[in-house]
């Protein structure tokens, strides 16, 4: 009989503490749910993920009109076609950095894949799971509805400016240059 109880008594007080243990001053880990590739009802946002960033500069420049019915004045992804409206040329002046990366690479994997839930701040600088980030100033008027509590984003590299990411706003569609600060 002692040698059924005490191993089943080891087993059970592993168990219990194990369900017990609960995370101790940090944030909720990032959404990480299953990218939507397929376009949304919508024509921007509306959960829709690109499965990729831009590749190169191909600008299609932001004015303060849509580009077409149903897309906001501000850069975003067409989830019909995925292509990125809005992203300026490699060289653009309100995007060059004199000291890029000075903060170092953002340490985790970037893409589709990787949905990060904002936890808080403004476009100054924002974060989310003990990582900072702040909005190039050229596009602080694009993230005006974002939700900096709650918002889910993607971050993609940016092949024509050095130092910048690029944050998608999952629910807008709409992104801005990013960038990362550090912990």
């Amino acid at each position: 009989m002692k040698r059924i109880i005490f191993p089943l008594a080891f087993v059970l007080a592993v168990t219990l503490s194990a369900v017990g243990q609960k995370p101790q001053g940090h944030p909720a880990p990032p959404s990480r749910g299953a990218p939507t590739h397929s376009a949304p009802k919508q024509a921007v946002g509306g959960g829709y993920i690109p499965s990729h960033g831009p590749r190169t500069h191909t600008p299609v420049p932001t004015t303060d009109k849509p580009d077409q019915p149903g897309h906001p004045a501000a850069p975003h992804v067409d989830a019909a076609t995925g292509r990125w409206v809005g992203h300026p040329a490699a060289g653009a002046a309100a995007y060059h950095l004199d000291h890029p990366w000075q903060y170092g690479h953002f340490p985790y994997a970037i893409g589709a894949s990787h949905v990060w839930r904002l936890a808080g701040g403004g476009p100054s600088r924002f974060w989310f799971d003990g990582l900072y980030f702040s909005v190039a100033p050229a596009d602080v008027g694009y993230c005006d509805g974002w939700l900096w509590d709650s918002d889910d984003i993607v971050l993609y590299p940016d092949p024509d400016h050095p130092g910048w990411y690029l944050a998608y706003n999952v629910r807008l569609g709409i992104y801005v240059h990013v960038m990362y600060l550090g912990t």
